[in-house]
């Protein structure tokens, strides 16, 4: 139960999205700490768990799969598999896309042979509207609230995971300066958004 999961309290994860490399990048980059959990009395509009099917961006042509993302050995979110270029993850023990609380949806921005996904994310705007279509059959609607980059050496953990009696979504690749030496990017690109 997604419950559970988010009331483990200082639990400290990593996410790791790849950028122009086939292995995972080094731990420590892109905190993920979990939320706490979500309040008793959900605000606004939400959904029942259901585990997501398509990401739907229409605005960045995305038309994209999900596939489930574990936590490795390393206490790493792992990312999708750099294979597929057309793929997004969440996090399955999570909060799914409508669900009250703080959702993850992670995708590449490009791998070591052709840029993937979320190498557009840059382009949503306040206001910009996306779909997750989702196996119960109905399809989630979220409205962009802002799209931001942050260094991962200062990334806002508590205000990019932080969760929420509302159902929110954050779209989050790869973003600045790629750095040959750790074979990572410096920055993550974040999109917040709240259903519809």
């Amino acid at each position: 139960m997604a419950t559970f999961f988010w009331s483990a309290v200082a639990l400290v994860l990593t996410v790791s999205l790849l950028g122009g490399q086939d292995e995972p990048s080094d731990p420590g980059r892109a905190p993920y700490a979990a939320p706490a959990s979500p309040a008793a009395h959900p605000v606004g509009k939400h959904l029942p768990r259901s585990r997501p099917t398509r990401l739907l961006i229409p605005k960045i042509s995305v038309d994209a799969p999900f596939t489930d993302l574990a936590i490795g050995r390393s206490g790493q979110l792992q990312p999708p598999p750099a294979d597929d270029t057309n793929l997004v993850g969440w996090y399955a023990k999570g909060v799914s896309p409508g669900e009250t609380g703080t959702s993850i949806i992670a995708g590449h921005v490009d791998t070591a042979t052709s840029a993937a996904v979320f190498a557009n994310l840059g382009k949503l705007e306040k206001g910009d509207r996306f779909q997750v279509a989702r196996a119960d059959g109905r399809q989630a609607t979220f409205v962009v609230d802002s799209a931001e980059t942050f260094d991962k050496d200062d990334f806002p953990n508590d205000r990019v995971y932080a969760d929420t009696p509302r159902a929110l979504v954050r779209l989050i690749t790869c973003a600045g300066d790629y750095d040959r030496a750790v074979k990572d990017y410096t920055a993550n690109l974040v999109v917040f958004a709240h259903l519809a």
